[in-house]
């Protein structure tokens, strides 16, 4: 199902608000910070999992003043509260629209009080969506020759922050945080970028195919994302093959395409990028039509083909508290979590969850 309200206006945000990034206006940002506690009954302990990020954790949905309720940090609080029997506060401090730099400078570093409060249990973090589509915007409107510096800057900015982001939480979060989580990229757009370029490659004098220029690229930000993880004590949650990759086997491989997709610890970029952009190639879908099944599928993205779908409802930003949805979950999974974007995004979170605070 997809969220549809709003339209109108979430398509003239999104004019200005996509588009307009890294052109310096201020109007190209928007703060979006989000406190919601689940308040479990009978339970007296409360816990906390901070995230920082963008618009994807903000749970933005086209407006200034409200956001998705439940986006992916609240999800991930409610497994938690259930698992530990606890009130989880999820504290999102967001920034839409905000590149690397941004959300690691203006919201990782300087409000690094949220991930030093002594509650802090989970710190999680993604970052690098708007570098990737401000250069994706850029290099749409190219004619004559093409500049394909802007998605190498894009990368390149993205591999830098992400470390800094990682050093500067291991170093200031809470010690006794259990787990601390990057969420890396879904590919937004992808079946509307399955087309040609109106600039031309200098070698061949062909346009080029913006699918195949920007797929590389984007796998090489999630290789990045998820093997500095590992470097750095982390976990990543792969949103890229959740998303990108159905939850069957549609090529007789022997393996479920969301999991065949999934980085695995150790392996080189080489041939994590060659198992993306070849191997597995065929597997990846639109986000748009998430297939379950081989005959039944769900919609990830908001109207704006950019923003997770989700449930619950809005919020304002702000601050509120709440009972959970769902008090337990069979197979760590609540009923709906492959049905909507966020509620997919959160049980990818979800998966490495402390079993005690």
């Amino acid at each position: 199902m997809k969220n549809k309200k709003g339209t109108a206006l979430r398509l003239l945000l999104l004019a200005f608000a996509l588009p307009a990034l890294g052109t310096g206006l201020a109007a190209s940002t928007l703060n979006q910070n989000v406190s919601w506690t689940i308040d479990r009954a009978g339970t007296t302990a409360k816990y906390r999992i901070v995230a920082y990020g963008d618009s994807i954790y903000a749970g933005y949905n086209g407006s200034f003043n409200s956001v998705a309720k439940y986006s992916a940090p609240t999800v991930v609080a409610e497994y938690l509260a259930a698992l530990w029997n606890a009130d989880i506060e999820s504290i999102r401090r967001t920034k839409s629209g905000a590149v690397a730099s941004d959300v690691y400078n203006n919201k990782i570093v300087s409000e690094r009080s949220y991930m030093q409060d002594a509650k802090t249990r989970i710190v999680t973090f993604e970052m690098c969506g708007n570098d990737g589509l401000q250069a994706r915007t850029s290099f749409k409107k190219q004619t004559g020759t093409c500049n394909y510096s802007v998605l190498t800057t894009a990368e390149t900015n993205c591999k830098t922050y992400v470390a800094k982001a990682m050093d500067y939480i291991n170093a200031n979060a809470y010690a006794g945080t259990k787990v601390k989580i990057i969420s890396n990229l879904h590919y937004p757009g992808y079946a509307t970028d399955n087309t040609q370029s109106t600039c031309r490659d200098a070698t061949t004098g062909a346009t080029v195919k913006m699918q195949d220029k920007f797929l590389p690229v984007l796998a090489r930000m999630n290789f990045a994302m998820c093997d500095t993880a590992r470097q750095k004590g982390f976990q990543c949650a792969d949103n890229f093959a959740q998303y990108m990759g159905a939850d069957y086997d549609s090529n007789g491989d022997g393996q479920i395409d969301s999991e065949a997709l999934r980085y695995v610890s150790g392996e080189s970029e080489a041939t994590y990028v060659n198992r993306i952009v070849t191997t597995l190639r065929s597997t990846i879908r639109d986000s748009n039509t998430h297939f379950v099944s081989a005959s039944s599928s769900y919609d990830y993205l908001q109207t704006d083909d950019t923003h997770p779908t989700y449930n619950g409802g809005t919020m304002g930003t702000g601050t509120g508290t709440g009972v959970p949805r769902y008090s337990s979950f069979t197979g760590g999974k609540n009923p709906i979590w492959n049905q909507f974007g966020h509620e997919r995004m959160g049980w990818a979170v979800s998966i490495f969850n402390p079993s005690a605070p």
